[in-house]
């Protein structure tokens, strides 16, 4: 006898796609007309709307499904997926930033070869001391009550961490301040990093190159961010080279996504009533790869408003390089 083969898959129900024909092209017509926000590329099709709230639209208008037809037919068929929105879109572009990019590469790649100081530097977000509430989950046994409300009129004071983060030994020192966040501040951080971990792993007469943002403390437009790195390079009798990362680009700065997100982590959960606790919290965080936290308590309470000095803006002493001097500059020792 020939063998029966089968023609195929027999009975059952038809996909919703195929049994309405209209039913996927309605389903995108509705997310086209509401969407969460304009997305940056116009083929992005991106919608807040429910499964159920689409499925009770597309019965509205004859074509009856229900919410988990929906959801496999938004997976399905027009393949997308629950998403988080992400923060990488720059608010700004700069005409330097590609150059000043290469001039920090061939910097970085520069001290490197040669086994010098590179360091990266930057704020962290500032603390509020207090009962406030922290994102994460911990072990308890109990319950652990913060207030209901995060008014910082009602913290005991704020911690302002500064990080200086070698990225040749991948270890850092996070300078823990009260007051303001000023250039002095800055400075004072870069000073403790040399005399607690730099002295003990770089000879004595090497210079320091340091990758900063364009903003903040150690912005490029600070005075008395430079005055005080004078100071400093005449203090340690060695080169201070500094380089700028290009506006709007801050994000690409190595400590933010080297230390601090590494920080975040371990001061989750944790309410921060002193400023001793967020000292040991931070000093605990560590990496696979050997992350190194050593933290130290300012004996300054820093005080805004202050600036450079008279004497010193009337003779600026530095050295400003040809290639994209606002950005890119050294001190001498004197």
């Amino acid at each position: 006898m020939t063998p029966v083969v089968a023609s195929g898959k027999k009975g059952g129900r038809l996909k919703a796609s195929l049994a309405d024909p209209e039913l996927v092209p309605l389903l995108r017509e509705a997310i086209r007309e509401q969407t969460a926000g304009s997305p940056v590329d116009p083929n992005v099709m991106w919608t807040n709307r429910s499964p159920a709230e689409l499925a009770d639209e597309l019965t509205a208008k004859k074509h009856p499904v229900d919410r988990k037809t929906v959801k496999r037919l938004l997976k399905e068929e027009l393949g997308l997926s629950r998403r988080q929105m992400v923060k990488t879109l720059a608010m700004g572009q700069s005409g330097d930033r590609d150059a000043q990019f290469r001039r920090l590469q061939k910097l970085k790649a520069e001290f490197f070869s040669q086994g010098w100081p590179v360091l990266s530097i930057d704020t962290k977000k500032k603390e509020l001391l207090g009962n406030f509430y922290r994102r994460g989950p911990a072990w308890t046994n109990g319950q652990v009550r913060a207030w209901d409300h995060d008014f910082p009129s009602s913290s005991w004071g704020k911690v302002i961490p500064y990080g200086v983060y070698d990225l040749a030994r991948n270890e850092s020192l996070v300078y823990l301040a009260q007051g303001a966040d000023t250039g002095q501040l800055a400075v004072d951080a870069i000073r403790r990093w040399w005399f607690r971990l730099g002295k003990w792993s770089y000879p004595p007469d090497t210079p320091i190159l340091l990758l900063a943002d364009c903003g903040g403390s150690n912005g490029y437009r600070v005075s008395l961010f430079r005055e005080q790195l004078q100071d400093l390079s005449n203090r340690l009798h060695r080169t201070i080279r500094v380089s700028h990362l290009p506006p709007y680009c801050s994000k690409y700065n190595p400590i933010d996504h080297r230390l601090f997100c590494h920080i975040s982590r371990s001061l989750q959960s944790v309410m921060i009533k002193s400023v001793e606790l967020i000292r040991d919290a931070i000093q605990r965080t560590t990496t696979r790869p050997g992350l190194r936290v050593v933290t130290e308590l300012a004996r300054t309470v820093y005080r805004s408003g202050i600036k450079a000095s008279i004497e010193y803006l009337q003779d600026e002493p530095v050295i400003r390089d040809k290639q994209l001097p606002k950005y890119n500059y050294r001190f001498e020792p004197t």
